[in-house]
């Protein structure tokens, strides 16, 4: 540990990670003379969506966040436990005001250009990711100046501390805080990236990249994995193949059946119904990403009728119920829960205060609530992504229970990369514009209230859906501002009942996601709640 410079706080140096979770094989291949290594590895993978955007910073989409992870390397990054820890960070120091905190990047950082990494470098990413996410904002609204004095240092001047830098800089949420070469973090962040150069574990190949069909990557042979085992999305990154292959299989039983024959290695989200005929393939393991880890959700629009208007928000919420669409979706008790957290049934502030739908509907209730409010017949258009099938009955369920309680809805489908680009626009409904979409989200994305996008107050500014309301910033803000414990649980249970009030969200029940693959070839895969495969 380096001893504290004049001025300067105490210097944080990594933690030690649980041994039980270290891929002892996988880093003594590493160390293994050349011509003891095994011969050159593919791996063929099915994730939950085709992936067509390769900027991780443009979109929020899972698919393009599960394609940075493989190219990309982060600061810091959340261990096992959810404790942030370094990951390209050597050290840190933090001056006795909490003004100035200082980073020291470990030796030998490439991209995979070849080029070093830099202070310049991490700069201009952190500069880029912070237009586009939340928390980097409030991290950026509280920082006097961001600076690279040399190639390996990075210096935080902040107006006023900010207790959650380091979280922050470990978010696992989308957008993530990935580190790129400063030419590429210069483009602006309204366009996207066209070049995909990072120095994670795993090259992309760009020659190879069919958008929507085909993706492969490479084992990055210099990257330097830390010496602390994995542990979550932390500590040492060796990659388990040497070749991975993205390929589309948009029909889940097609996966399946490739998967059994052996002509796929991976399939990110196996349907509960399809699980049967994997449990007995050879070759083939089932695992969970961990308890109640997914949730479904429904987001409404604020800016158009009818959901400009809280009471038409209240009177969809009174007429939802969670088991209808966990049955509808998932189908399996075993792998489902009933949870009315916003911040997710797994964060230290679950609460169920003012969630309704988590309980049979009280439909004349519902329908009392929508007369009240005026309700004009105005069409409501519910987005439907025809090739997710991970959220294919979510619409239908979604439309039953509007037309039962009397509202005008129509279902429009369409593919997953049409309706990320639909959901951006803020038309009214007859220009194009839409009214109710649902997705699903890690409880990673939720359970905190900085980081949760449905909690976002900010307006047209903000999260699609574009809620606005004073009072759930202010929330947010004295959220960030304390340290306290006891103080963050009851702002947490004051979002919870402020989101009840004015509806920013529903929660629509929680699932237990399970991947298939290859044992043999994937077995050493780090445990997360989502697929990285180091």
């Amino acid at each position: 540990m380096k001893k504290l410079n004049p001025g300067l706080g105490r210097v944080r140096a990594p933690a030690a990670f649980a041994p039980a979770l270290f891929c002892a094989a996988a880093l003594t291949a590493t160390l293994a003379p050349i011509s003891t290594l095994h011969a050159e590895t593919t791996a063929k993978i099915v994730m939950q969506a085709p992936l067509r955007v390769i900027d991780p910073i443009l979109t929020n989409a899972y698919i393009t966040r599960n394609h940075g992870y493989m190219v990309f390397d982060t600061l810091f990054a959340l261990d096992a436990n959810g404790k942030p820890q370094p990951e390209m960070v050597e050290s840190w120091q933090e001056s006795p005001d909490r003004l100035t905190v200082t980073l020291t990047l470990r030796p030998n950082l490439k991209f995979h250009d070849g080029s070093p990494v830099t202070g310049e470098d991490v700069v201009a990413s952190l500069k880029r990711w912070a237009e586009r996410d939340v928390l980097g904002l409030r991290l950026m609204a509280a920082t006097r100046s961001l600076e690279s004095p040399d190639a390996t240092t990075i210096v935080f001047h902040l107006k006023q501390p900010f207790g959650m830098l380091i979280d922050a800089l470990a978010k696992p949420a989308s957008p993530v805080p990935f580190i790129m070469p400063k030419r590429i973090a210069s483009v602006p962040v309204s366009q996207t990236i066209t070049e995909v150069i990072g120095s994670g574990p795993y090259k992309f190949v760009a020659a190879d990249f069919q958008p929507g069909v085909k993706a492969t990557y490479v084992k990055f042979t210099d990257y330097v994995p830390r010496k602390e085992p994995a542990s979550g999305f932390a500590g040492a990154k060796v990659a388990v193949v040497d070749r991975l292959e993205l390929v589309n299989i948009s029909d889940s039983q097609t996966a399946v059946n490739a998967l059994r024959r052996g002509e796929i290695d991976f399939v990110e989200d196996v349907p509960p119904d399809l699980l049967p005929q994997l449990a007995d393939a050879k070759g083939v393991a089932l695992k969970s990403y961990g308890d109640s880890t997914n949730i479904f959700t429904m987001r409404m629009n604020w800016l158009q009728p009818p959901f400009d208007n809280v009471k038409v928000r209240r009177a969809v919420l009174a007429a939802v119920y969670q088991g209808d669409y966990l049955a509808a979706q998932i189908g399996d008790e075993k792998m489902v829960k009933l949870c009315g957290a916003v911040l997710s049934c797994n964060s230290p502030y679950a609460s169920e205060d003012g969630a309704t739908q988590t309980k049979e509907p009280d439909l004349a209730h519902a329908k009392a609530l929508l007369k009240d409010s005026g309700y004009d017949g105005s069409k409501v258009v519910i987005l439907h992504p025809t090739d997710l099938p991970v959220l294919a009955s979510l619409a239908s369920v979604t439309a039953q229970a509007l037309k039962t309680i009397g509202m005008n809805v129509e279902i429009q489908s369409m593919d997953w990369a049409t309706l990320l680009s639909r959901y951006s626009k803020k038309d009214p409904v007859a220009e194009g514009g839409w009214s109710i979409f649902q997705t699903g989200f890690t409880s990673l994305d939720l359970m905190n209230p900085l980081t949760n996008p449905n909690l976002d107050g900010r307006g047209t500014a903000g999260y699609v859906g574009w809620s606005k309301s004073e009072q759930m910033e202010k929330l947010r803000d004295q959220f960030a501002e304390t340290d306290d414990p006891a103080r963050r649980k009851d702002i947490a249970l004051q979002i919870q009942k402020l989101n009840y009030d004015q509806v920013f969200f529903i929660p629509l029940g929680t699932y237990s996601k399970m991947k298939g693959y290859n044992a043999a070839k994937l077995g050493r895969m780090t445990d997360a709640q989502i697929p990285l495969f180091w």
